[in-house]
């Protein structure tokens, strides 16, 4: 059975806090709220081709409904009429039906206007719209790559390290990354928010387990939850005593950046320390409005963290990564991890050799700041955990001390006694 490439739109809450947006101005005539001008907004800056982007494709909308986050969900583009619509007739490779319980198709309006940016065959596109590859499924692929499902002590909760969780909050994402290692859990029909009722037994789970110290709050996308739900979570973590360290993974800044409003800091910053990872691709995302988005976040005291992964014709070059890394330090994001690609289903298209990964280490080691090289990974299939991948350091260690190989290939002795 297929069904068309589409998904349900989960509504906005109404407890949904009101994103940071100018309000505007009506007068007496309908016209003039469908005229207003297209100006930038005070409050969140875009980029300068965003205006004629919104009146070609979105005629009806102001610059202030543009800038409001829970505006971008519920506009969001999740079918193949719609997106070529938008682009035109140019994606011959796109799937214009998905089969049941597929990994969904959502981009966020103001994810179109950057892809609108760029050429048919940039990179990006590939990271987000649907690919005939994807149902082609190669050896070794599976649903739950990693075995979450044999860490699962009760719902919503991985616990696969002595001293630390995964906590699942949500199946629901602003936009879906084709390559994406939780695709069993969002990929559901029937798409919603985790109930409170849920979290409320994870929570007690983290609570009565006093090993526990950090948790890492994911999905799905957290931050496509309403500021009350968020509240609620970030509250009861909180409590718990031996909960020292909260961490929120999310590529919202990249996807959706209107979502960092000034309330959603206020949020956050109450439950310090709180910490959060950021999924990136490629240095084009770096747009105005997710620099914006970044530094809103580093100025709230939130540390934030890069995850890349790493992916074949979109960031599989020394110099992408370089782009990337250092563009991510001047928004105060630290590159933390490169993940080599997870084998869930339909993703040979995306996975490049392991070795490619090593040699972007080895690219970047020496030759750029010491905080713009991560560390690879592989996330062992099966649950093994992250295993980082290092390039050979060490030539030999004898008599004479040990042996080490340099950026450059040289070698240098470092003399240690027997």
């Amino acid at each position: 059975m297929k069904s068309e490439m589409t998904m349900i739109t989960p509504l906005v809450s109404e407890e949904t806090s009101v994103p940071d947006s100018p309000v505007p101005i009506v007068s007496g005539s309908i016209f003039s709220i469908f005229n207003r001008s297209l100006r930038p907004s005070a409050n969140f800056p875009c980029d300068d081709s965003v205006p004629q982007f919104i009146r070609k494709n979105f005629p009806k909308t102001s610059l202030s409904d543009w800038n409001s986050w829970t505006w971008q969900i519920k506009n969001s583009i999740h079918t193949a009429e719609r997106l070529k619509e938008i682009f035109g007739e140019s994606y011959e490779n796109v799937i214009s039906s998905l089969p049941d319980n597929h990994l969904p198709f959502r981009i966020t309006p103001y994810f179109a206007s950057l892809l609108s940016r760029f050429a048919p065959n940039h990179p990006l596109f590939r990271t987000m719209i649907p690919a005939k590859e994807e149902l082609t499924i190669g050896n070794g692929e599976k649903n739950d790559p990693l075995n979450e499902a044999n860490d699962t002590p009760v719902p919503h909760i991985v616990h696969r390290y002595p001293d630390r969780v995964l906590f699942t909050v949500t199946g629901v994402c602003a936009a879906y990354c084709r390559y994406c290692t939780r695709s069993h859990m969002v990929a559901k029909k029937n798409k919603t928010h985790v109930s409170t009722k849920s979290w409320d037994t994870a929570i007690e789970y983290i609570a009565a387990n006093k090993q526990i110290r950090d948790v890492l709050i994911s999905g799905g996308d957290p931050l496509t939850l309403s500021d009350n739900r968020l509240e609620y979570l970030l509250s009861h973590l909180r409590a718990i005593p031996h909960v020292e360290i909260i961490r929120i993974g999310t590529k919202i800044p990249v996807v959706l950046p209107m979502r960092v409003t000034k309330n959603l800091i206020k949020i956050v910053r109450k439950y310090h320390p709180v910490m959060m990872s950021l999924h990136f691709s490629h240095p084009d995302e770096l747009s105005i409005e997710t620099r914006e988005a970044c530094n809103r976040l580093a100025d709230g005291g939130i540390p934030l963290g890069s995850q890349c992964v790493l992916l074949k014709g979109v960031n599989d070059q020394v110099e992408t990564f370089k782009k990337l890394n250092q563009g991510l330090l001047k928004v105060r994001v630290r590159p933390y991890y490169i993940y080599q690609c997870d084998p869930i289903p339909g993703s040979a298209h995306f996975r490049t050799k392991v070795k490619k990964g090593i040699e972007i280490i080895q690219g970047l080691r020496g030759f750029t700041s010491g905080y713009a090289v991560p560390y690879f990974v592989i996330d062992a299939p099966g649950g093994g955990g992250k295993i980082p991948l290092l390039p050979e350091s060490i030539k030999s260690i004898d008599k004479d001390g040990i042996t080490l190989i340099n950026y450059l290939g040289k070698e240098y002795i470092y003399p240690e006694e027997n």
